[in-house]
């Protein structure tokens, strides 16, 4: 599936996009406000825990803006339709609604694969990412608290709490 809006065009990820993937990848574990992750896997670790189908990139001038994958959140047959999602945008193109793209695109994907919902954990202090769900049709359904403790960075060894954000299919 390739759509283009404006300058950016949304395309599957492919195996050559994995070094830009990986820099915003890691761009955004530094932050300390992304994911729980201490460091970016390398290619065969994300290919084997990310669905194929579903695999996405942000492109513009040549280069890759942002990305979005999912995994499967259970190898229970009742939770087929369920997966949970990553998505990164490269802070110099932030604010240009390529996380919004990338959302309508795993949505799309995922729809018409028969996944009736991609759940997300964010962290309450990531506001705009928040904001970047909701505005793409995720719910907040709930919050864990003290879920996990962060593993490096400024933040390593600190208890965090999460939002569990889903969205269901309208297909359902």
């Amino acid at each position: 599936m390739l759509t283009e809006a404006g300058a950016v065009l949304i395309r599957p990820m492919s195996p050559g996009d994995w070094p830009e993937v990986r820099a915003i990848f890691t761009e955004g574990i530094e932050t300390g406000q992304a994911t729980f992750e201490a460091a970016a896997p390398d290619w065969e670790q994300f290919d084997a825990s990310r669905l194929p189908d579903h695999r996405f990139v942000a492109e513009g001038s040549g280069e890759v803006l942002g990305w979005t994958a999912v995994s499967a959140v259970s190898a229970r047959p009742a939770y087929a339709g369920v997966v949970e999602h990553s998505v990164y945008v490269a802070g110099p193109a932030r604010g240009r609604g390529i996380g919004s793209r990338l959302l309508k695109a795993l949505a799309a994907s995922t729809e018409a694969h028969g996944i009736w919902t991609i759940q997300s954990s964010i962290f309450p202090e990531n506001e705009a990412s928040i904001r970047l769900h909701q505005a793409n049709g995720f719910t907040v359904v709930g919050r864990r608290e003290r879920i996990a403790r962060m593993s490096a960075g400024p933040l390593a060894g600190h208890w965090r709490d999460t939002l569990l954000l889903e969205r269901r299919s309208r297909k359902i």
